[in-house]
């Protein structure tokens, strides 16, 4: 059998906007952000859903709380769904990092998975740790909807391995902030299919609510 994954990246918050590395920094989401996180608890509201996991970092627990009001359910965290610590990046944005560090910032775009910023994790540690989390949820969860709210990098990754496109080619997918992505796991080993990607119908009464 095989255990359906609701994929939800956290609402958006103000260094999305600003286009600012977070990474491990606690940035919490911004009024756009929190409607976005009502919009997605309207979306989900009547789905069969088991369980709710989310990063421990309060964008994506922000993102799931009023899902899981909702719902009635604990949101549960796991450390694993966190993004890619990126060290020195953090809180920078890609012409600053681009400035201060030209050579690690070289590495980065040339998408060299051993290489791993000062203080932060490589791209062969980030997989590792994502799929693995994947792996275990999906097995706890045989026949069964859950939710895990998470972040952009940790998505890119699922996306890739669900694909089996190359670690290193140029990303052309779409990782949209409270987007609802939904795929199926089967486990030993384990096998992610995409059903539907990057789906945010649900979010444009969150727009014009705060354009209004």
């Amino acid at each position: 059998m095989k255990t359906q994954l609701l994929l939800v990246r956290h609402g958006e918050t103000a260094w999305n906007a600003e286009h600012r590395i977070q990474g491990h920094l606690d940035i919490p989401l911004s009024p756009m952000g929190m409607l976005q996180a009502a919009q997605l608890a309207d979306c989900l509201a009547d789905e069969p859903i088991a369980a709710i996991f989310s990063s421990e970092l309060s964008r994506t627990w922000l993102t799931a709380a009023p899902l899981a009001a909702r719902l009635g359910l604990d949101v549960i965290a796991e450390p694993r769904l966190r993004e890619r610590s990126f060290g020195i990046f953090e809180g920078l944005t890609l012409d600053e990092i681009a400035q201060r560090y030209p050579t690690e910032f070289a590495h980065w775009r040339a998408r060299d998975l051993a290489w791993r910023p000062d203080g932060g994790e490589s791209g062969e540690q980030l997989i590792g740790r994502v799929l693995a989390a994947i792996a275990d949820i999906a097995a706890l969860h045989v026949g069964q909807s859950v939710v895990l709210v998470t972040h952009g990098g940790v998505l890119d990754v699922i996306y890739r391995s669900a694909r089996d496109l190359p670690w290193n080619a140029r990303r052309e997918h779409q990782m949209l902030n409270a987007a609802v992505n939904r795929l199926t796991a089967t486990v030993s080993p384990l096998v992610l299919a995409i059903e539907s990607w990057s789906d945010i119908a649900h979010l444009q009464a969150a727009r014009d609510e705060l354009l209004a």
